[in-house]
C-alpha cells in the first residue's frame, strides 16, 4: 500500500474525527469470518483502517482496505476493495447478502435459484440479487427507504447479520477523496436499518 495513500487516509480520518491504523490490530478479520467477502480466496489482509468506537452508543465504525487473492489455472488474481463496517447494538439484522445482479443470476432465477424481489421496487429487484434464509425477516428489514436508496445507488454489495453490517463495491479501492462520501452513505444505511423500536 503506497505511503501517499496512507498519508491521505490519515488526513481523511482526522476530518471524520476517526483514528487511523496501518494494519488490523484488533483481529477484525476474525470477527467478520462469517461474511462471504472475508471467506473468499487466500492471503487476506486488512490495511489502512479508519475507526471510531463509541461505548456510550455501543457503536463501532470502521473503514478499511481489504485484499485477497484467488488462484485459477496457475494465475493469481488480487481483489482489492474499500469496506465500510459497522457493529451496532441498535442493529438486529437477518443474515443476508445483497449484490449486483448479472445475467447469470437472472438465468439462475428462472431455474429456481433464490432471489428475494420486491414487486413495488422493480428497479431494485432488477439491479440486485438479495438472498438469505429468513425471507420474511429480510423483507421487513429492507424498508422502503433502503430500497429507494439502492434503486438510485448501483453496484454495491451489502452483507448483514445480527449487529454487523458491511458495505463495499467489489474490487473497487476507493480514492481517499471518496471516503467521506462513503462514510456518510454507510452511516445513513446504518440509520435506515436500525431495528424497530431502537431509534
Amino acid at each position: 500500500m503506497s505511503y501517499n495513500r496512507a498519508v491521505q487516509l490519515k488526513n481523511v480520518a482526522y476530518q471524520l474525527g476517526m483514528e487511523y491504523a496501518p494494519e488490523d490490530e484488533w483481529g477484525v478479520h476474525t470477527m467478520l469470518k462469517d461474511f462471504k467477502l472475508f471467506s473468499r480466496g487466500r492471503r487476506r489482509r486488512i490495511t489502512n483502517m479508519l475507526y471510531r468506537r463509541d461505548g456510550l452508543l455501543q457503536l463501532d465504525v470502521r473503514i478499511f482496505d481489504y485484499r485477497y487473492s484467488v488462484r485459477r489455472n496457475n494465475h493469481s488474481r488480487v481483489f482489492k476493495q474499500t469496506v465500510f463496517f459497522v457493529q451496532s447494538k441498535k442493529l438486529g439484522l437477518p443474515q443476508f447478502l445483497m449484490k449486483p445482479e448479472n445475467f447469470f443470476h437472472k438465468i439462475g432465477a428462472w431455474l429456481g435459484v433464490e432471489d428475494i424481489d420486491f414487486e413495488r421496487y422493480p428497479k431494485f429487484s432488477n439491479q440486485y440479487l438479495l438472498k438469505g434464509d429468513d425471507e420474511d425477516f429480510i423483507r421487513s428489514s429492507f424498508k422502503e427507504e433502503v430500497l429507494q436508496f439502492f434503486t438510485i445507488e448501483k453496484d454495491w454489495t451489502m452483507e448483514g447479520v445480527n449487529y454487523f453490517l458491511v458495505l463495499y463495491r467489489k474490487n473497487r479501492l476507493l480514492l481517499p477523496s471518496e471516503i467521506i462520501s462513503f462514510y456518510k452513505k454507510g452511516m445513513h444505511l446504518h440509520q435506515l436499518l436500525i431495528a424497530e423500536g431502537m431509534e
